[in-house]
């Protein structure tokens, strides 16, 4: 579902290039639940941005469900993440002067191939799944923390994506709230097959997923596969490991 070939990241820093990223090169497969883990700087933002073609890398390439980044224009890529990708923000980015039901319906709006009816009842639906019946009219400064987030969720799970991106789904949220978050994020991938790639860090969330990828610096340092038997997880040091 997902390659990395490469992919390194530089940015301006006084007279020479900072690179935060150093050739990092994996694959993961359809429906994998996949974290990335590591200290503050190390690279993990970065990295989920190149991953889901919010940002370009300064050399390597992303192959996203068999399609170059690097080939396409900015509109194509836009045009392909509004077809395939969900994103869950850690800051929500909802839009202010939006309702919660509008909020969820941009995806679709975008798209330009669903009706205004069939976009709400879609929306509608997801707001439910959420918990937020009877909020689906407020605006995002009428809802607390976990309200935005669970706004943010529905509508990154609107386009039903196939692969679904989350940068700390539950950093700003309170312990029964984060676990109703993971627990969305779950079902998505068990009932849908979608692929799921967050970064976290929240220990506990990582050890939930199927695989961890841990940054230092820059660089994957450990890709640990965990398999389901009683020899429990198989830490490597691959950088360029496939599952």
């Amino acid at each position: 579902m997902l390659v990395a070939r490469g992919l390194s990241k530089d940015y301006a820093s006084g007279d020479r290039p900072l690179t935060v990223l150093h050739e990092v090169s994996f694959e993961i497969p359809r429906g994998a639940y996949v974290s990335i883990v590591g200290p503050s700087g190390s690279g993990k933002t970065t990295l989920l941005g190149l991953l889901a073609g919010l940002d370009t890398p300064s050399r390597g390439s992303v192959l996203l469900d068999g399609t170059d980044f690097s080939a396409l224009g900015e509109d194509q890529r836009a045009a392909l993440r509004g077809e395939k990708v969900g994103f869950v923000f850690q800051s929500f980015q909802l839009i202010p002067t939006l309702t919660a039901l509008e909020n969820v319906q941009v995806p679709l709006e975008l798209r330009g191939d669903t009706s205004p009816a069939d976009a709400a009842a879609r929306a509608r639906d997801l707001l439910d799944r959420v918990g937020l019946h009877g909020r689906s009219h407020h605006f995002p400064t009428q809802l607390s923390g976990g309200e935005q987030q669970r706004v943010a969720l529905a509508r990154a799970f609107v386009n039903a994506p196939r692969i679904l991106f989350a940068d700390e789904p539950t950093g700003n949220l309170d312990g029964s709230t984060g676990a109703r978050i993971v627990e969305l994020i779950e079902e998505l991938n068990r009932e849908r097959g979608t692929t799921v790639v967050l970064v976290t860090h929240d220990a506990s969330l990582a050890e939930r997923t199927q695989r961890t990828l841990r940054l230092r610096d820059g660089y994957v340092i450990e890709d640990t596969v965990r398999v389901p038997s009683a020899a429990g997880s198989i830490p490597t040091s691959l950088p360029s490991a496939s599952a």
